[in-house]
């Protein structure tokens, strides 16, 4: 009886998981196969769950008609720059934290969490009426600076969790050997949440890369929209071009499925050196 009981507490898990992966799945498959289909079988009746006749038109023609190569790169330089910083002043902010103990330490800590309660749109407009003031609108440093500072507070709550993780014995061993404070931070600390930093980078870069309300309220000169802009541009007032816009967003997944493929243990692993304090 208990066997059974195991077996079918396995099923149901495995029904479940399976059901949720085609949940989650679906949606990418659908924007897939529309972006292979011609035109006037995107809405045909029946809907056909497979392209009749598979065509490249739709990938071929966002970069006739449109710079998409120009805004790949935008996505890029923003979604890497913005990030590097990030990790680099959320490290530093993190190790303090854990590792100092400082009047207001705990009242930091607080900020940071009450900040990511407080609904983002809120500071859209005071964000653009100092974007203009400063002569930052339709430039790439204003949304470098944007996600630089809206990631810091959650960046630093997630390495913080890290450094506290590890103990305090491996960098006080380093400095009787002879290495200063920061020494040991970069040659002993880091290369151990080595895990951490990849997930807390990776969680950086995913966010940037798919931002798109203030991508769309600080930048519309054609030159420097990144990919979430170009992409919302397929949706007119009296129109929405399906298969352009369907193969922009597939081509706007590829770099974050490679980097997930890539690092996925480093992933799972700072995920989970993440959740437990030493």
């Amino acid at each position: 009886m208990k066997h059974r009981l195991q077996s079918l507490g396995i099923s149901l898990k495995v029904l479940f998981l399976s059901l949720f992966l085609i949940v989650m799945v679906f949606p990418l498959y659908w924007i897939t196969i529309t972006s292979l289909k011609p035109s006037d079988e995107i809405f045909s009746i029946p809907l056909q769950y497979w392209p009749a006749h598979i065509t490249f038109d739709n990938f071929i023609n966002i970069f006739n008609i449109s710079n998409f190569h120009i805004y790949i790169m935008n996505s890029l330089i923003v979604s890497l720059t913005a990030s590097l910083v990030v990790l680099m002043i959320a490290v530093l902010s993190a190790y303090v934290l854990a590792r100092y103990h400082f009047k207001g330490n705990r009242q930091i800590m607080y900020a940071f969490f009450l900040t990511q309660m407080i609904p983002a749109f809120i500071g859209f407009a005071p964000l653009y009426i100092m974007m203009s003031h400063f002569g930052l609108l339709n430039k790439l440093y204003s949304l470098m600076i944007v996600y630089t500072a809206g990631l810091i507070p959650f960046c630093t709550i997630m390495l913080r969790g890290f450094f506290q993780r590890i103990p305090t014995s491996l960098e006080e061993a380093a400095m009787i050997d002879g290495c200063s404070r920061l020494s040991a931070l970069l040659r002993v600390i880091l290369p151990v949440m080595l895990p951490g930093i990849a997930a807390t980078f990776i969680f950086a870069f995913v966010q940037n890369w798919n931002e798109l309300f203030l991508s769309i309220m600080f930048i519309d000169q054609e030159s420097s929209k990144t990919i979430p802009v170009a992409i919302n541009g397929f949706i007119t007032k009296f129109n929405i071009d399906w298969g352009p816009m369907s193969a922009g967003a597939v081509l706007s997944v590829i770099p974050t499925i490679i980097i997930f493929a890539f690092c996925q243990k480093m992933i799972v692993g700072g995920l989970t050196q993440g959740a437990e304090k030493g």
